[in-house]
């Protein structure tokens, strides 16, 4: 099967969800493909393979979070995003690597920030309170010079504000600021979410 059609049959299988347990082996397999996006494509199934099926997919977490190391911010990005997935439906799964995540908020390609804060908006809304010592890292990301990672760093205070909002509360009057006068319409309008959800 050639990369075209290796890719279109992951294409089909990402729809039939009755098919995925079975099937992570499979893909898994994939994971040493020659092809990056392959290995791209598999990383971003599997992510959603394991939120489903976190008990099935416990094997295979080691070998996705080699791709962390990545050269290639595309597979970095999906294997950033992966975790976060998996780590939503099962901390204790990513755990050990849960610290390292932090690297990526200071990665040198945006989508890969982008698939940080993605990430740690996963993992917070089912394990909030790991995230109390490291509110820095994200208001850091509130200053990205990169417009969509900036749009979408209030989320992650946005969940956390609704979960625990005394680790939201300091910054409330940032994200006042930036609800009222950002230059970017987004941004904006996601930094009142944030502080609705904290304050409500």
């Amino acid at each position: 099967m050639n990369e075209s059609e290796l890719y279109k049959e992951l294409g089909v299988l990402t729809k039939d969800k009755i098919k995925w347990e079975e099937n992570i082996p499979y893909v898994s397999s994939l994971l040493n493909h020659g092809s990056a996006k392959i290995q791209a494509k598999s990383l971003w199934l599997l992510g959603e393979m394991g939120f489903e099926y976190p008990d099935s997919i416990q094997d295979t977490v080691p070998s996705i979070v080699a791709f962390c190391e990545s050269g290639d911010a595309l597979l970095r990005e999906r294997a950033v995003n992966a975790i976060g997935r998996i780590g939503r439906s099962n901390y204790s799964l990513i755990e050990p690597y849960w610290t390292n995540l932090f690297n990526f908020a200071s990665d040198e390609e945006p989508k890969v920030r982008l698939s940080f804060i993605w990430a740690s908006e996963n993992i917070a809304t089912n394990t909030p309170d790991i995230y109390g010592n490291y509110m820095p890292v994200f208001e850091s990301l509130l200053h990205d010079i990169n417009d969509k990672v900036r749009m979408e760093s209030p989320e992650i205070f946005r969940v956390l504000g609704k979960r625990r909002p005394e680790f939201v509360i300091p910054y409330i009057e940032q994200l006042q600021k930036m609800a009222e006068s950002d230059s970017n319409r987004v941004v904006r309008i996601h930094s009142l979410g944030a502080i609705k959800a904290t304050t409500k």
